[in-house]
């Protein structure tokens, strides 16, 4: 039963609700992606040089650790939202987080302090994966528990662009680092501004969210005397409602995920390791299709209110499903040099000398530099320290039209995710009483997130790497049997036995 007050302040309320979960939501999902961001240099950062494609490998599965545990974070945290409350749990996960991501940006790297780098990184992701554990179930329950009947979608969806918005400020402020800083600094110790701001950040979410009050539904259970004593086992315990949490997970949050991760981060890494696309541009690229498409989210959130959350998420998975080798396909063919005319006569030599430091050693760097006709500049570039030849970089830097055309493909793939995403908080926590919400929702919400979607950038990665020998298109598409399969079975599951009509809360 909800508390009586004027449409005007119930309005109102919501709003500030809306504003206070979501920047601290955002700060924390920054906190957490400016790693997936960084991973190209980050492997080089904190693992061995000698094996770039081991330590890429191991930079990602150090990030998907992080998501691993999330599904603890969220037993953990969603156990405690539902004792103590929301408000204050979700003020707990926040300094977790923040606190983890400064530390990341302190840690010295590989020829430091050896192999303790990226243990202590791997430690601090494994706690930044609990925190969000007990992140989002805590914001999207709280919004949810302010919000009218009604339009429990549209106010929720607002929570749903802070992932997105997250990795889209990321990707800004790593952009503008590495231009104030210039390329050489940034990759030496440049990386580690966008961790070492995230401190700023937090504090001033911090002070936002000290001023919240609690959810008005969990404060009137716990005035009655009615807050659950055991959440996991009422949540897990009982057949009925074990029965809403894995059909919410292979009904709508496995697909969910893996969606969301082949969309925004998946996408990120083909461009970059597959296309071989200039770091600021294949960045460029994300980001303007992640802004194009953010209010996206709003817009399906708003009409799964009208015709329901199911329909709309069953379909950006099945849209996923039978359009990603297509685009995956095309987005290769952009940046393929075999499809473009170069202009041999333009093709040139460049050579950089510089000291290093004050020794008497200098770094020498030759790149060969070809143009083509429609734009685009491939580079390949050698660096030799005393002699000593390193690992050859291979950029291509797309010309006007392939740069816009790949970021059309990126916004369709984002556009899917909006779909799947946008009306996902409001179905979850529609499937679940008060009492037990915030521990019942965000378990399947983690692993669905957090296992299959955190894992798709590295299982994807890991297959291409496997089957990438041959040098052809399908060994490099052979990474998205991952995303299609998940999204393929949790499309089946959810077509077949989530209610087509709109679930109610059941506030008790």
């Amino acid at each position: 039963m909800r508390i009586k007050q004027s449409a005007s302040s119930e309005a109102t309320g919501v709003w500030r609700v809306i504003t206070a979960s979501s920047v601290g939501t955002l700060i924390e999902w920054y906190d957490f992606y400016i790693f997936g961001s960084l991973a190209t240099i980050l492997s080089v950062q904190f693992f061995p040089k000698d094996n770039p494609t081991a330590g890429f490998l191991s930079t990602l599965a150090t990030f998907a650790a992080g998501f691993i545990v999330r599904p603890f974070g969220a037993l953990v945290f969603g156990r405690l939202g539902d004792l103590v409350g929301r408000k204050y749990t979700f003020l707990l996960t926040l300094v977790l987080m923040g606190g983890s991501t400064f530390l990341i940006g302190c840690i010295p790297g590989y020829e430091s302090i050896g192999m303790l780098a990226p243990g202590l990184v791997l430690l601090l992701r494994l706690v930044q994966g609990l925190a969000l554990g007990g992140e989002y179930g805590g914001a999207a329950t709280y919004v949810a528990e302010h919000s009218p009947d009604g339009k429990r979608g549209y106010f929720t969806s607002f929570i749903q662009t802070t992932a997105t918005l997250g990795l889209f400020v990321s990707l800004g402020v790593i952009l503008l680092t590495r231009q104030a800083l210039g390329t050489d600094i940034f990759n030496n110790w440049g990386w580690r501004v966008p961790f070492l701001l995230s401190s700023i950040l937090v504090g001033i979410s911090i002070y936002i969210r000290l001023k919240m009050s609690e959810s008005p539904l969990f404060q009137k259970l716990k005035t009655e005397g009615k807050v659950s004593k055991n959440p996991l086992k009422e949540s897990f315990g009982q057949k009925a409602n074990l029965k809403m949490v894995l059909l919410a997970l292979f009904g709508a949050t496995a697909g969910q995920g893996v969606i969301w991760y082949t969309g925004q981060f998946y996408a990120l890494s083909f461009i970059q390791k597959v296309c071989n696309v200039e770091f600021v541009q294949s960045n460029y690229i994300i980001a303007i299709a992640l802004m194009i498409a953010t209010p996206f989210f709003v817009i399906f959130g708003g009409l799964s209110d009208r015709i329901g959350r199911r329909n709309i998420m069953l379909a950006g998975m099945f849209l996923g499903v039978l359009t990603y080798r297509p685009i995956y396909r095309a987005m290769y063919h952009l940046a393929d040099l075999k499809q473009k005319n170069e202009q041999t006569f333009r093709r040139a030599i460049e050579t950089k000398q510089e000291r290093i430091g004050d020794s008497k050693e200098f770094k020498t760097t030759t790149a060969s530099v070809s143009y083509f006709d429609d734009g685009t500049v491939y580079r390949e570039t050698q660096p030799k320290t005393g002699g000593t030849p390193a690992a050859v970089v291979k950029e291509v830097t797309l010309g006007d039209e392939a740069f816009w055309l790949m970021t059309v493909l990126v916004f369709i793939q984002v556009l899917y995710v909006t779909m799947v995403y946008g009306p996902i908080a409001a179905f979850l926590v529609e499937l679940f009483p008060t009492r037990i919400r915030y521990t019942s929702m965000s378990l399947p919400y983690h692993i669905g997130n957090g296992v299959f979607g955190g894992l798709t950038p590295f299982i994807a990665t890991s297959l291409v790497e496997t089957a990438k020998k041959t040098q052809t298109l399908e060994a490099y598409l052979q990474g998205l049997w991952y995303p299609i399969g998940v999204a393929a079975v949790c499309l089946v599951i959810g077509a077949l036995y989530i209610d087509k009509k709109q679930y109610k809360t059941a506030d008790d």
